[in-house]
C-alpha cells in the first residue's frame, strides 16, 4: 500500500488513485478486455442488421434466406450481454479489493499514530473517512477506469470500421467528438472542488450531531434542546444545499454532452440521407448504398456512447478525488513527537520500563513532559501525584507508547505487555461479552465470570437474566459510572499484563465504589504486577510503594515521610 507522504493538491490525489489501480491491473485490464468484447459484438450485430434490412429492401431477399443472420444477431446480444456482466463483475471486484485494503491501510494507521493522537480527533469525523470517504472510491475502480480506456478504444474500433465504409461521415464524428472530454474536464474541475467540500461539510454534521446527542441530557436539563435541535436542522440544510449543487451540476453537464452528441448523429444522419437521395456528390457520397449508410448511422450513437458513458461516471472519478484528499491527509499524519523507543532492553532484568532523558513536547503547548529518568520495577506500585494539567496522563502515555519521546529514550523490557484503563474506559455497543472479549478475544465464559467476580461484578452478573450476553448500549449505557469502570477493570484480570497504567481509576466514583475500585486494584498488585496509578485518591497513594510527583512537567520522587 502506498502511503502518501504529501496532500497538496488534486495532483498528488490522481497519482495516488492510480497507484492504487495498479494493485488490481489484472482485474481492471480483463473488465477492459470484456468490455472490448462487447463493443466488438455491437459491432458485428450492427453489420449484420444494416445486411438484412439491405437484403429485405433492396436484394429483395426471401426472410427465411436471412434466418441464420437474424440467428446470428441473436447470439451476438447474448455475448454482448455475458461481456458487459463481466465487466461490471471484474470493476467490482477490483473495487472491493482496493477498498478494503485502504481500509485496512487507514486502521493500521490509526493504529501507529495511537490514542494519544486519536484523543484530540472527533470520532465522527473518523468513521466517516473510515466508511463514506473510502466507499466514494467504489465508482472509480468500479466503473471510470475500465471505461476511461474503453473511451478510447470503443471509438477507434467504430472509426476503423466507419471509415472503411465513408471517410466524410468519419470527419463529422471527429469534429464532434473533442467537444465531450472539453465538457468533461471543465465540469469535473468544479465537481471536484464541490464533492471536497460536501466530504469536509458531512463530517462536521455528524460530529455536531453526535456531539448533540451524547449531551441530550444536559441540554434537556438547561432548557436547551429547542436550540440544539435548530443547530442539526441548519447543519443538515447546509449539507442539503451542497448536495443539490452537486447534482445540479452533474444534470446541467449531462445535458450539454447529450446535445452535442445529439447534434453530431443529426449531422452524419443529414449527410447519409442527402447522399442516398444525391443531393451530396462531394467525396464518397456518390457511393453511398443503403447497407453503408444504415450501418454508418446506426454506429454513429455507439461513437458516443462510451465517450457518454464515461461522462456519466466522471463524477465518480470527482467523489473520489474529493475524498482522496481526505484520506491522504490521514494516512500523512505523523506521530508528534516521533517516538525514539530504544530496541534493546533494560540492563536490570528486574526492570520493565525505563525512561533516560525523555521528554514530550506538544505543538501549541510547548514542551509538556520535561526530560526525566525513570525505572519501574517488577511488582511495584507507583503513585503519580501533582495537580491537575501536571503531566500525569502525559507521564502514562508515554510509558504506554500511546505518545513518543522529543528526546531521550524509553527502553522497554523484551515482550512486554501491558493493561491500560482511562477514568473514561472504552465500552462499545454489545454484550458483556464482547466488551471484555476487547481485552482478551480468546477468553472463555468461565474466564469472563472470574474477572467480572474479582473486579466487584459478581453480584451483578448473579442478577443478569442474560449473564454475559446482556447487551449494553454505547458508551456502556445500561450501567453505572462505577459499574463500568469495574468492567474496565474485569478486563485488566483478564490479561496477564505485568504492566497496569491507570488514568485517574476512582474519578466521579462514590464512596462505596472507589472502595471497590480499591480492593480490586489490590488483588492486582498483590499478584506481583507493576501498578502505576495517577490519582488525587489519598487511599490509592497510601497503597503506593512509591510516589512521584509532577509539577508542571518535572518529575520528583517522593519520599514517605514527606507529605504528598
Amino acid at each position: 500500500m502506498a502511503t502518501p507522504e504529501t496532500t497538496g493538491g488534486g495532483r498528488d490525489a490522481r497519482r495516488w488513485l492510480v497507484t492504487l489501480a495498479a494493485r488490481e491491473r489484472r482485474s481492471l485490464g480483463l473488465a477492459v478486455v470484456a468490455g472490448v468484447v462487447a463493443t466488438l459484438a455491437t459491432i458485428a450485430q450492427l453489420g449484420l442488421l444494416a445486411w438484412v434490412v439491405s437484403a429485405l429492401l433492396v436484394e429483395g431477399a426471401a426472410l427465411g434466406a436471412l434466418l441464420p443472420a437474424l440467428g446470428a444477431m441473436a447470439l451476438l446480444l447474448a455475448v454482448r450481454a455475458l461481456a458487459l456482466y463481466a465487466q461490471e463483475r471484474l470493476g467490482q471486484r477490483a473495487s472491493l479489493r482496493i477498498r478494503a485494503a485502504v481500509r485496512s491501510e487507514l486502521f493500521d494507521q490509526l493504529a501507529r499514530l495511537g490514542p494519544g493522537w486519536l484523543s484530540g480527533r472527533h470520532s465522527a469525523s473518523l468513521a466517516s473517512q473510515l466508511v463514506e470517504q473510502v466507499e466514494s472510491l467504489d465508482g472509480y475502480f468500479a466503473r471510470f477506469r475500465p471505461q476511461l480506456m474503453l473511451s478510447v478504444i470503443g471509438p477507434a474500433l467504430i472509426l476503423g470500421v466507419a471509415l472503411w465504409l465513408d471517410w466524410l461521415a468519419v470527419l463529422f464524428l471527429l469534429l464532434a467528438a473533442p467537444l465531450i472530454p472539453l465538457f468533461m474536464a471543465l465540469v469535473g474541475m468544479g465537481a471536484e472542488r464541490l464533492n471536497r467540500d460536501q466530504f469536509e461539510a458531512v463530517a462536521r454534521l455528524s460530529g455536531h450531531f453526535i456531539d448533540r446527542v451524547r449531551a441530550i441530557t444536559t441540554l434537556q436539563l438547561f432548557g436547551h434542546t429547542r436550540a440544539a435541535t435548530l443547530e442539526v436542522h441548519a447543519a443538515a440544510d447546509d449539507y442539503r444545499r451542497r448536495s443539490m449543487r452537486t447534482l445540479r451540476l452533474a444534470f446541467l453537464s449531462s445535458a450539454v454532452l447529450e446535445f452535442f452528441a445529439s447534434v453530431a448523429i443529426a449531422v452524419v444522419a443529414i449527410y447519409v440521407g442527402f447522399g442516398l437521395l444525391g443531393y451530396i456528390t462531394y467525396g464518397p457520397s456518390p457511393e453511398l448504398t443503403l447497407f453503408s449508410g444504415l450501418l454508418v448511422l446506426l454506429l454513429a450513437p455507439e461513437f458516443f456512447q462510451p465517450l457518454r458513458t464515461l461522462a456519466q461516471h466522471y463524477h465518480d472519478r470527482a467523489a473520489a478525488l474529493g475524498a482522496a484528499d481526505g484520506l491522504m491527509a490521514l494516512l500523512a499524519e505523523r506521530p508528534d513527537p516521533v517516538r525514539h523507543d530504544r530496541p534493546e532492553a533494560p540492563a536490570d532484568p528486574e526492570v520493565l520500563v525505563e525512561l533516560a532523558g525523555a521528554e514530550v513536547t506538544r505543538p501549541g503547548r510547548g514542551q509538556v513532559l520535561a526530560p526525566c529518568d525513570l525505572r519501574l520495577a517488577r511488582g511495584e506500585v507507583v503513585a503519580l501525584i501533582g495537580p491537575s494539567g501536571s503531566g500525569k496522563s502525559t507521564l502514562l502515555q508515554l510509558l504506554a507508547g500511546f505518545v513518543g519521546s522529543g528526546a531521550g529514550e524509553r527502553r522497554l523490557a523484551p515482550g512486554l505487555a501491558l493493561a491500560w484503563m482511562d477514568q473514561r474506559p472504552l465500552l462499545i455497543q454489545g454484550s458483556l461479552a464482547d466488551n471484555l472479549r476487547l481485552a482478551a478475544p480468546d477468553a472463555s465464559a468461565e474466564a469472563m465470570a472470574q474477572a467480572l467476580e474479582r473486579a466487584g461484578l459478581g453480584e451483578l452478573l448473579a442478577r443478569l437474566p442474560a449473564g454475559l450476553e446482556t447487551p449494553l448500549g454505547e458508551r456502556g449505557a445500561g450501567l453505572s459510572g462505577g459499574q463500568a469502570q469495574r468492567l474496565a477493570l474485569a478486563r485488566i484480570f483478564l490479561v496477564e499484563a505485568p504492566l497496569v497504567l491507570l488514568d485517574e481509576p476512582t474519578a466521579s466514583l462514590d464512596a462505596d465504589t472507589e472502595a471497590v475500585v480499591i480492593s480490586a486494584l489490590e488483588a492486582l498488585a498483590a499478584q506481583g504486577r507493576t501498578l502505576v496509578i495517577a490519582t488525587h485518591h489519598p487511599a490509592l497513594i497510601a497503597m503506593a510503594s512509591r510516589r512521584l510527583r509532577l509539577d508542571a512537567g518535572r518529575l520528583t520522587e517522593v519520599h514517605h515521610d514527606a507529605s504528598p
